[in-house]
């Protein structure tokens, strides 16, 4: 046997042992058959390019699923995620996009089930105190009644798509901590809210593991780009008042497709 021919059958044979022992490089995404589910961090509030389908649920072309969707070319592709969504609401109008032959899902949801708008809401318009009983109201909510709300949501996906791999993302902390704002919240009220992200994300991380799904957290994207920077990736308070705390395009194209890419 000549070594080219030697070299060709080593070839194969590590080939088909990597792919048997699942060690190979899968198939191209554009065999995927991939549903973007959840809320306004999923669909891209705060990124403009809203498509007009999508109406008040405000779908961005900006989104990290449809910008994964664009790289990638799965063989199908429904973006179903809507802003103001919480665990029950994508139970209910999002899970009918699934199907037993959905190879991959993508999911936020949890922030609106312990008031993230009114939380926010508080801290900007209320006194420091006012600010910190609400966020640690926020916190008891989600060591308390968010991890069920989680488990039946994440049921319902698994039920529907048993094959699919999930990956669940996380939300970005909004602070930098002693950085270049002179204006806005306390020190004492961002320092809470970072905070309540943390939580936030460690019980999203804990249903996601127990569930069987992947859990991406943002955070380190996000880490350097958070407000107070002096390179955001969030909006701050702004006007259209939904784009506040949301990240704006380059968040999803720097901070939320890395994050899904790395997972998906």
């Amino acid at each position: 046997m000549s070594t080219r021919s030697l070299g060709a059958t080593l070839a194969t044979l590590i080939l088909g042992a990597a792919t048997a022992l699942g060690l190979a490089r899968p198939a191209s995404a554009a065999g995927h058959d991939y549903v973007a589910l959840g809320d306004s961090y999923s669909s891209g509030v705060g990124a403009g390019s809203y498509t007009s389908e999508s109406g008040d649920c405000k779908r961005s072309a900006n989104a990290y699923p449809q910008l994964w969707r664009n790289a990638n070319s799965p063989s199908s592709f429904r973006f179903v995620a809507c802003s103001g969504a919480t665990t029950t609401s994508v139970a209910g109008t999002q899970l009918g996009a699934l199907s037993s032959s959905t190879t991959l899902v993508s999911v936020t949801a949890g922030g609106n089930d312990v008031g993230f708008a009114d939380v926010m809401q508080t801290c900007v318009l209320r006194s420091e105190a006012t600010c910190v009983s609400r966020v640690n109201t926020a916190v008891s909510q989600m060591r308390d009644s968010l991890p069920g709300k989680l488990d039946s949501l994440y049921a319902g996906i698994r039920s529907r798509s048993p094959q699919a791999r999930v990956v669940v993302l996380g939300y970005p902390r909004f602070y930098k901590l002693s950085g270049s704002c002179v204006a806005g919240l306390t020190e004492t009220e961002r320092g809470a809210l970072n905070n309540a992200s943390d939580v936030l994300n460690g019980v999203l991380a804990k249903r996601a593991a127990d569930a069987g799904f992947a859990f991406s957290s943002v955070v380190d994207e996000f880490t350097g780009h958070e407000l107070c920077s002096g390179d955001a990736w969030l909006h701050s308070v702004t006007v259209p008042v939904a784009n506040s705390y949301h990240p704006k395009a380059v968040g999803q194209s720097s901070g939320y497709l890395p994050a899904f890419r790395s997972a998906a």
